[in-house]
């Protein structure tokens, strides 16, 4: 497949699907991650045609990036696309750190870890208290003239502090919590994002789990954010999506992937994998092609959420 979508206002394209790497390397998120596993998660997704990694420095405190650095280099650079973020500061228990000296000293020390020359898209990953959203913003406008940086992102903002971020036109993507069964971010930040030609890039796709289809009614209090009627309906419309996978030949899980893919609102969806199989899955994804009529059924049975 050969779709690509363009990130924001810059130069950087990649395919609609990418790989979230918290679970690579993510020793202090995750319990039982094997380093070899990531090293195989990595280099699945770039042979399975995924060019975009995205990575932060919370995921591991530097060992995802270091993982990755190490794979790409057997890589050509310019066959895929490396999203990175900095915020929290291991100087200050890692609280948010949106400093304009700490972000441009972040880049230098991610671009060390992943071992490459420039860093295509860079985030903000969470926002700070204290600092103009404005001036740290111009610290990785200054990284871009630099050429260490090609695009400039935040991540956990409000809309608020996005119109801060962004009151000289220099965002180019938002990252945040997002799926069919968290939908508030299509009222709070798409119209804006829309009208600024700011990409958006949701975290948490397949709701920890919830919306690959594997679990089942008995497994409601593994999802206490929803109550017990939200979670049967949740259940109920994971069926009718199952329908729809099994006409495409598709598991549940690469039907609601292939939801996000059509989504005008969304650029690239970044599922995470604990194994190399779990990636050869995801990216099977790109090669179903919803009908209008699917798509828009899929949309409503998750309307409430």
């Amino acid at each position: 497949m050969t779709q690509t979508v363009k990130i924001g206002k810059s130069s950087v394209e990649t395919t609609p699907l990418g790989l979230g790497t918290n679970k690579v390397g993510g020793h202090n998120l995750f319990d039982g991650l094997k380093d070899e596993d990531g090293f195989r998660v990595v280099k699945a997704a770039l042979d399975d045609g995924i060019s975009l990694l995205d990575t932060a420095f919370m995921y591991g405190l530097g060992k995802s990036e270091e993982i990755i650095g190490d794979v790409i280099q057997d890589y050509d650079r310019d066959q895929f696309v490396i999203a990175s973020k900095a915020a929290q500061d291991p100087n200050n228990n890692l609280q948010p750190n949106n400093n304009p000296a700490f972000l441009k000293q972040s880049v230098d020390d991610a671009l060390l870890r992943l071992e490459t020359d420039y860093i295509d898209i860079f985030y903000i990953h969470f926002p700070d208290d204290k600092t103009p959203k404005a001036e740290a913003v111009q610290a990785l406008v200054d990284e871009k003239k630099a050429g260490k940086i090609k695009a400039i992102g935040v991540s956990n903002f409000s809309l608020d502090q996005i119109k801060e971020a962004n009151v000289d036109d220099q965002v180019d993507i938002v990252e945040d919590n997002y799926s069919l069964v968290h939908r508030q971010a299509e009222q709070a930040e798409f119209g804006y994002l829309k009208d600024h030609q700011i990409s958006f890039v949701p975290y948490f796709p397949l709701a920890s789990g919830l919306l690959t289809g594997k679990y089942t009614p008995a497994d409601a209090s593994k999802f206490k954010q929803f109550s017990s009627d939200q979670y049967q309906t949740i259940m109920d419309n994971l069926e009718v999506v199952k329908g729809i996978a099994v006409a495409h030949s598709a598991t549940v899980a690469q039907a609601i992937l292939a939801w996000y893919i059509k989504n005008p609102d969304i650029s690239v969806v970044i599922p995470g994998a604990r194994v190399a199989d779990q990636v050869h899955s995801n990216a099977k994804a790109m090669a179903i092609d919803l009908s209008d009529a699917e798509y828009q059924q899929i949309d409503q049975l998750f309307s409430q959420f």
